[in-house]
């Protein structure tokens, strides 16, 4: 990428544990803007960011924010939480999606469309994820979730295809539409950004959000343009 390493302050520290808490302190102190992962396990550096003393701890649920340009998508795509929360409840979700709003705001879009998935598009009370959404969706309408229109309980299918959403008779301004798309768990997420990426040859970025700065937090199967991607988008959101 042109850069001249020979300009940049480098530490040599080989304990992982010690090389996350080097980095916090760094961003503590104002000598670095944003933390990226290295070749250190993903719970070495979440327990050094989560740190009660000397961590970078807010008050904010800590999520992914995925962003995914897939071919035949009219637009960029965004995806929480595939990253961090395992199974979230509805206070988490809500926050979760307030986090990824405030990451598609500061990147210029002003009320993104949010679809919250699961595998049908009509609540069932058997079905916890259906009626989460359906929760979320009457937040958003009260004000509790900001700056972005929520719709929920909607499948796959019709949350990015308007054809699929019209076949099933489903009205609304986000289904078919959808800029951002929240999952019920991690693993569905998982599954997800993984399906994009290696079978669709999705171009991708991502970032944690909810700490004092953005974290890079890549997978180490992403290739270096993703990672790239990613530096960037933290750094836009600083």
């Amino acid at each position: 990428v042109g850069i001249d390493v020979s300009r940049m302050v480098i530490i040599k520290e080989t304990d992982d544990a010690q090389s996350a808490r080097i980095a916090v302190n760094l961003v503590n102190s104002g000598e670095a803007d944003v933390l990226m992962k290295g070749h250190i396990q993903t719970a070495e550096l979440l327990r050094a960011v989560l740190d009660k003393e000397k961590g970078l701890r807010t008050n904010r649920v800590l999520s992914h924010v995925g962003i995914f340009e897939v071919e035949n998508y009219p637009k960029l795509l965004f995806i929480s939480d595939a990253g961090i929360n395992i199974a979230p409840d509805l206070k988490q979700k809500a926050e979760i999606i307030q986090n990824a709003v405030n990451v598609a705001n500061r990147l210029g879009m002003e009320k993104p469309k949010v679809a919250v998935l699961s595998a049908v598009e009509v609540v069932n009370p058997a079905m916890q994820s259906t009626v989460d959404a359906a929760a979320l969706s009457k937040m958003a309408q009260r004000g509790q979730i900001t700056n972005c229109t929520v719709d929920g309980p909607l499948a796959m299918d019709n949350a990015i295809n308007l054809d699929a959403a019209l076949h099933k008779h489903i009205e609304s301004d986000v289904a078919g539409d959808a800029d951002k798309l929240v999952v019920p768990n991690i693993e569905a997420g998982n599954i997800l950004v993984k399906s994009l990426v290696f079978l669709y040859k999705a171009k991708a970025c991502s970032i944690f959000v909810g700490a004092k700065v953005p974290l890079v937090v890549t997978s180490r199967a992403e290739d270096h343009v993703s990672k790239y991607y990613s530096i960037l988008m933290g750094l836009a959101m600083r």
